[in-house]
């Protein structure tokens, strides 16, 4: 009996022009991953009629919804379209800004090594949210939060669909690359994380067990910046609530970048906790505001190919 494996998992997208529905001859882009959650789960409804005996004499499945998570490595190019999602923007000129595009995609998970290969097609998939963490000694990661509609499986792929062919991009890691505070280079950063959320929430309506295109919230960005305490500067702009500006810089080996951009931060905690005799760092968790200047977002991504 075969038993799927994940080093043999496979994971495929395609762009949806109608929210819920794959074209009819899809060209499936492989995505890098190292990790997937993407099911579906369903409400229960219980019956509430009492017998006088207390059993319970019935249990209906009832909304069906797609949910969970997928992880990559931080890649050049691999990703762009789901970044691009995330962000509700669009890629102009190598510069992505947060808007108010809509995208969904058709997603396929493939357990290929299977006695027969099964293909789990989840449709109407937007993604929900997006975090990135960068820290030393580690690949820099990327996790995409996906809302969908439905669920459908089969042996065999979509009708008249090809398989577009896999990228070489290799990950950023932590060693190469600069971040900026306050537009001077800071060097004492041991971690570095945020997180865009757009606040999906799914809309069901009687006559269907399957979501309409969910309702979407503002778009949402915070994360945390670990540093070595190694003076005030930093922690006074917590204390002062002093507005700065967040500028991380990923360079792959090829010599690719991808530039993160928060031009206005508020920090909103800082705590130098002392918990043994070694080295005192700082967390400070902060949140990205839109910038009214030139930039008009709360997050700019500027993408540079060697």
């Amino acid at each position: 009996m075969a038993i799927a494996n994940g080093a043999q998992h496979s994971l495929f997208y395609i762009a949806e022009s109608t929210y819920g529905t794959t074209p009819s001859t899809p060209t499936l882009i492989p995505l890098p991953h190292t990790a997937v959650s993407l099911n579906m789960s369903k409400d229960g409804i219980e019956s509430e009629k009492l017998r006088g005996d207390r059993q319970v004499e019935d249990f209906r499945h009832g909304n069906r919804q797609i949910g969970g998570d997928v992880t990559s490595e931080l890649e050049y190019g691999e990703l762009d379209d789901w970044i691009e999602a995330a962000m509700g923007g669009s890629w102009t000129t190598d510069v992505l800004k947060s808007g108010s595009t809509r995208r969904s995609f058709t997603i396929q998970r493939r357990f290929g090594d299977l006695a027969t290969a099964e293909f789990h097609n989840h449709t109407g998939c937007e993604i929900n949210s997006m975090a990135v963490s960068v820290a030393p000694n580690q690949m820099a990661t990327i996790t995409f939060g996906v809302v969908g509609k439905d669920l459908s499986i089969s042996t065999s792929q979509f009708a008249g669909s090809s398989d577009a062919t896999a990228g070489t991009e290799v990950p950023f890691d932590s060693f190469t690359g600069s971040i900026t505070e306050g537009g001077s280079t800071i060097a004492t950063v041991t971690a570095i994380e945020f997180t865009v959320e757009n606040g999906l929430e799914p809309l069901f309506s009687v006559g269907s067990q399957t979501t309409n295109q969910p309702s979407i919230g503002k778009s949402r960005i915070t994360g945390s910046l670990t540093t070595y305490f190694d003076s005030k500067a930093l922690y006074e702009k917590f204390i002062n609530e002093t507005e700065s500006e967040i500028v991380l810089t990923l360079t792959d080996v090829d010599g690719n970048d991808y530039e993160f951009d928060f031009p206005r931060v508020k920090y909103n905690s800082g705590q130098p906790d002392v918990s043994g005799e070694g080295a005192v760092t700082v967390a400070m968790d902060f949140i990205a505001l839109y910038n009214a200047g030139s930039d008009l977002s709360n997050l700019v991504i500027t993408r540079s190919e060697a």
